[in-house]
């Protein structure tokens, strides 16, 4: 619907002033999910908010408590390691792409230590090993090193994790483990 002034552009409602329209805008992407500073100020970019006016209400939103970075990331790092098990830098690409970098994102990550990420990396890979039961054991170091590469864990970590798995379990030493993980022998 177009107004005196021309079509309406995404800032452009019936609540009157850019202020108006940046809160309104913000309250309801706030209401799903907690997003960053960036992610908000890139909305209100989109939708034609002047950068003044989404400037000031992201300055009173930080003000107020309803937009904090630090938390943000806290709480990313928490659920992200804990749900996919991912690496420290994994989450790190994860917190920059959501606009948290610096001081905020490095005090989050220092909740992740290397011996979570060693017991997150072997987690994964005990989880995925059965699956894995009816490939030799070149194979499954190959795909569990991969995977655990997908989610952030360096090589070193990754290589020596599945080892250890593997050895504990005797996955591929003989057709033995093929009754282990539920096979059949020849």
């Amino acid at each position: 619907m177009a107004g005196p002034g021309g079509p309406r552009d995404g800032a452009a409602d019936d609540q009157g002033d850019p202020e108006s329209v940046a809160r309104a805008i913000c309250l309801r992407a706030l209401t799903g999910s907690a997003k960053t500073r960036s992610q908000l100020a890139d909305l209100l970019e989109r939708r034609g908010v002047p950068e003044d006016a989404a400037s000031a209400v992201l300055d009173r939103f930080g003000e107020v408590g309803l937009i904090d970075d630090a938390a943000f990331a806290r709480a990313w790092v928490t659920s992200r390691q804990a749900g996919r098990g991912l690496a420290r830098r994994a989450l790190r690409a994860e917190l920059r792409a959501k606009g948290v970098d610096g001081e905020d994102a490095e005090q989050a990550l220092a909740q992740v230590d290397d011996e979570d990420e060693r017991a997150s990396a072997r987690h994964l890979v005990e989880r995925r090993l059965p699956a894995l039961r009816r490939v030799d054991r070149v194979t499954a170091t190959r795909r569990l090193v991969g995977m655990l590469a997908r989610k952030g864990y360096n090589g070193g970590l990754a290589g020596a994790v599945v080892r250890e798995v593997l050895e504990e379990t005797g996955f591929g030493d003989d057709d033995s483990d093929l009754t282990a993980w539920g096979g059949e022998e020849d």
